[in-house]
């Protein structure tokens, strides 16, 4: 999903993950403006591979159980956006992430919240 949408990791930190996505032709609903599923799949890209980042178990993993996203401003085809997530709750079996995406102006377009369970990683 990430490649498919151009998403490009920026700053990786146990802490804070920021990456940039295009808003193009794979990102945009038919009116030109940025998916909203487009915004929801950026964050849960953020949360889940700072999620990754904060086990210590290899034989762990983290998913997605729920995501959350409120739409603000709408961002025109040829912009870019630039997410930026942090932990708000690491524990042992939940974590909760935390999600903004900006526009090129700083502004804020989404604001999202995630919850990702860690389980035992299959092989």
């Amino acid at each position: 999903m990430g490649h498919a949408l151009g998403i490009e990791f920026t700053h990786i930190a146990k802490n804070k993950l920021t990456a940039i996505m295009p808003v193009n032709e794979n990102s945009v609903q038919p009116f030109g403006i940025l998916h909203g599923g487009a915004s929801v799949a950026l964050a849960e890209t953020l949360c889940s591979v700072g999620g990754w980042f904060l086990l210590d178990d290899n034989e762990k993993t983290v998913v997605g159980v729920e995501i959350n996203a409120n739409h603000i401003r709408s961002v025109k085809m040829g912009g870019t956006v630039t997410a930026t997530a942090k932990p708000v709750h690491a524990g042992r079996k939940i974590q909760v992430w935390e999600c903004e995406i900006r526009d090129e102006k700083e502004k804020l377009v989404c604001s999202s919240r995630c919850t990702l369970a860690v389980i035992k990683a299959g092989k």
